[in-house]
């Protein structure tokens, strides 16, 4: 409720803002022309969404099963933990604008580049709660598994993975914050179809409302994926998701 609140005297400060100032539509439209917009233009809006919801959520999807398997193999072996970790530090240096055209130049423009941009983006996100919070698990609790014969598969399936899906969902959302810049700044290097191709054609167009209707969809779908996540977290571990309580 607060965060709606917020919203709306957000939206009354812009309109507000855009009649006083006398600024040209095109160069901030008001939030009643951006409304027009989303219904003038819902089928192209809907169209390209599509395309980059999609992206976003196999993206997601690599980067989802990407990031698991490297946390596992850095969790299980040590050499591959201070080998790996390092380079896995340093993807996430190399600023992505500078190898979003490079993927695009090399893969063109399909799909491919665009599912790359986005699971490089999110993968790390994904991997570092979720080693964390597997490197955080009761010894004794490992101990005693172990002093019952339980092998090291089994310790990891029964205890290390449970204890690690708190990570493991804190990771997501996460990337699910950060993938629609991915997904925007991929179609931005090359793209025929997409709300980032879109927003980027509306501007020199003087079609500005359009391309604040574009993010409002795109910004949308990213705040439905991640309360999506928040509810499965709360559905699935009702025991991590729940606050504390204090005396």
């Amino acid at each position: 409720m607060v965060a709606l609140m917020i919203v709306i005297a957000f939206v009354g400060v812009w309109q507000l803002y855009t009649e006083l100032s006398g600024l040209d539509a095109f160069v901030l439209p008001p939030p009643t022309e951006v409304v027009t917009s989303l219904y003038d233009d819902r089928g192209l809006l809907l169209e390209n969404f599509l395309v980059t919801g999609g992206e976003m959520l196999l993206g997601l999807l690599v980067a989802l099963l990407l990031g698991i398997a490297l946390t596992v193999l850095l969790h299980l072996s040590p050499p591959a933990r201070r080998g790996l970790y390092p380079l896995l530090v340093g993807t996430q240096v190399v600023p992505i604008v500078l190898i979003a055209p490079l993927l695009v130049a090399w893969f063109g423009f399909g799909l491919l580049p665009k599912l790359g941009i986005v699971a490089v983006v999110c993968f790390f996100p994904i991997v570092v709660p979720t080693l964390d919070a597997l490197r955080r698990i009761d010894p004794d609790r490992i101990k005693l598994m172990r002093t019952l014969g339980a092998t090291r598969w089994q310790v990891l399936r029964f205890a290390e993975a449970p204890s690690a899906l708190p990570g493991l969902f804190t990771g997501t959302r996460l990337a699910v914050a950060i993938a629609a810049i991915a997904a925007v700044l991929a179609e931005y290097s090359g793209s025929e179809r997409g709300l980032g191709r879109l927003t980027l054609q509306s501007i020199p167009q003087l079609e500005t409302a359009r391309a604040y209707a574009a993010i409002v969809v795109l910004m949308t779908f990213t705040l439905l994926l991640y309360a999506g996540l928040a509810a499965l977290e709360r559905l699935l571990l009702p025991w991590a998701a729940a606050p504390e309580r204090t005396p």
